[in-house]
């Protein structure tokens, strides 16, 4: 599944470049007080002066583009420090101000090379979560994975939680490029219908998967992922991974079962079936018969969502977002 428009940043980057218009990367990196965007956001520069992205909401992106055009002309990297004031914060929908230090790559010999900006689009687009660490002092730049050896134990948390941030040396800048979170959702029942409202703004790609066409059509579902097949004709081509969660509603074994059962032989990051403790307890019972172990079997959530006391079908589907992001954010 490729990713949204918005998260397209180095890839637009390296398509100016490859365009003949230059191109730069800015990289938020640090940030103290109300900072408009998060550290690791990025705004792609072509030399002709388009934009995509942001790293301050508006506060400071004229003045970062300004840099950026001339990083694009000498060739050199920079790390630029902003101070947001209160009423600049405040313009974007911030209650107070804060500063941002802005990492600016021009992309060339000089700088982020095409042949490591092609790399790192490639990885993203096979879904492999990847690292890029720049030393912000001698511009050595690599790129590693969740499990190298040289960023220790600090770098699977990173990955599991989307933090960018400098390592421990304070001046190795560490950008973790994730594959875009996606959502299999079986079972077109009255909660999907929030659920997936929530997940997409949440920033999931969604797909709703029900055999039955009358309850997954379009007017229920306006301009949803719709897939009116069986989930296990349809998972086992969904490239289910770690950066996916599955949640299943449909409250019949013929069709929850078959997903269950996809989904924990994948390293999806969660797995939730709705259904009281007595279902749940004849669930189990039923995937031990067909071979699935205590250790498989405890993986999955259920009763579907956190305890919050919900009660409606939004509420039920709010519990379950709140769960899906405790699993993906502390693991």
């Amino acid at each position: 599944m490729t990713r949204a428009e918005h998260d397209r940043i180095p890839e637009t980057a390296l398509a100016w470049y490859r365009a003949g218009k230059g191109a730069a990367l800015a990289t938020v990196v640090q940030t103290w007080g109300s900072a408009p965007r998060p550290t690791g956001s990025q705004l792609a520069i072509s030399g002709a002066g388009e934009i995509a992205g942001s790293v301050s909401g508006g506060c400071v992106e004229g003045a970062v583009v300004v840099e950026a055009l001339e990083a694009v002309e000498d060739g050199k990297a920079r790390v630029l420090e902003y101070g947001v004031s209160d009423d600049e914060a405040f313009a974007v929908g911030l209650a107070c101000g804060g500063v941002i230090r802005i990492m600016v790559e021009p992309v060339g010999p000089a700088g982020l090379t095409e042949e490591m900006l092609a790399e790192l689009v490639a990885r993203r687009e096979g879904r492999a979560p990847v690292v890029y660490v720049v030393h912000t002092e001698s511009w050595n730049r690599r790129l590693a994975d969740a499990n190298d050896p040289q960023l220790g134990a600090e770098i699977a948390p990173r990955v599991r939680a989307d933090r960018s941030g400098f390592a421990e040396d304070g001046q190795s800048f560490i950008a973790i490029h994730n594959p875009p979170l996606r959502m299999a959702v079986i079972g077109a029942v009255h909660i999907a219908q929030p659920l997936l409202q929530m997940a997409r703004l949440a920033g999931y790609d969604v797909t709703l998967i029900d055999p039955r066409p009358a309850f997954a059509t379009e007017s229920r579902f306006p301009g949803e992922t719709l897939v009116e097949e069986y989930p296990d004709d349809v998972l086992p081509g969904f490239g289910l991974d770690a950066r996916t969660a599955v949640v299943t509603l449909s409250h019949d074994p013929k069709i929850d079962d078959p997903a269950i059962a996809e989904a924990l032989r994948a390293d999806v990051f969660y797995l939730g079936c709705l259904g009281s403790t007595r279902t749940h307890a004849k669930r189990v019972k039923r995937l031990q018969e067909t071979g699935f172990d205590a250790d498989a079997i405890a993986r999955i959530h259920a009763p579907v969502g956190l305890d919050i006391g919900a009660n409606s079908p939004a509420e039920i589907a709010i519990a379950i977002m709140a769960e899906v992001t405790q699993a993906l954010r502390r693991g």
